[in-house]
């Protein structure tokens, strides 16, 4: 049994696909990577498009807040409604792209340069662990897959509980993690692993789907959940790169 701590990404959500009633063409891994990299496309536009509103004089916190609940509200719908993401895929791409345009304003207007520095390194491990995945470097097996699920899930609870104690209980923990400390610094250097990591396992499920014959929309989707988790590994690093540069 073959799984993904990418929530948008799961053996069952597969099986679903496969199991409906459906006579159309299948997916393919070639078809799930173009399609995201249409996805890439509209994310960048639209991550340019907030950030010039920013150079411009605009306050992008409308941007933001729009791009952020906008995303959620479309990764849900996609989550039950598979069938749909050939039209909410491209519209979260644009939704993440407003999000992360504006944040990234933010984080240049008091690092300058640090977004570009974040993105170049986004890319180049993303461009790694597919290397790593196509020549099986690290065998995407099923207890590695069971670690990272399981180390994944840990880590989204713990952010779970550190925000609900940072806001109503005023709790140190959240200082402890995101400050510049040799722990907060460490802390961001394992989830940007366990970040990278997931990628694999994002790539073997495609892969797994492709070879279960998925429905054609499924392309749409899994470029979708690689998305998701390409955005995580962006955020990381630009908060490693946070820390580091308040030291």
């Amino acid at each position: 049994m073959f799984d993904s701590s990418n929530p948008t990404l799961k053996e069952k959500t597969f099986e679903r696909s496969v199991t409906a009633e459906y006579h159309g063409d299948t997916m393919t891994l070639g078809g799930a990577l173009n399609k995201f990299g249409i996805l890439m496309a509209l994310l960048i536009a639209s991550t340019l498009f907030s950030w010039d509103q920013f150079q411009k004089g605009s306050d992008p916190t409308t941007f933001m807040l729009v791009g952020l609940f906008g995303g959620i509200v479309m990764a849900l719908i996609m989550m039950f409604k598979m069938a749909w993401s050939p039209v909410l895929a491209p519209g979260y791409a644009v939704m993440q792209g407003l999000f992360l345009g504006s944040i990234s304003a933010f984080v240049n207007e008091a690092y300058p340069g640090l977004p570009m520095q974040a993105v170049s390194l986004t890319l180049l491990v993303a461009g790694l662990m597919f290397l790593v995945y196509r020549f099986r470097i690290i065998p995407v097996t099923q207890r590695f897959r069971q670690i990272i699920v399981v180390t994944t899930v840990a880590l989204s609870i713990f952010y779970l509980i550190q925000w609900i104690t940072s806001q109503f209980m005023g709790s140190p923990i959240a200082g402890a993690t995101m400050d510049s400390s040799a722990f907060g610094i460490g802390f961001s250097v394992f989830v940007v692993i366990l970040a990278s990591l997931n990628l694999l396992l994002n790539f073997d499920m495609i892969e797994k789907g492709a070879e279960m014959q998925a429905p054609k929309f499924m392309e749409w989707y899994s470029a979708f959940g690689l998305l998701v988790t390409l955005i995580w590994l962006y955020l990381e690093i630009l908060r490693l790169l946070t820390k580091l540069q308040r030291r």
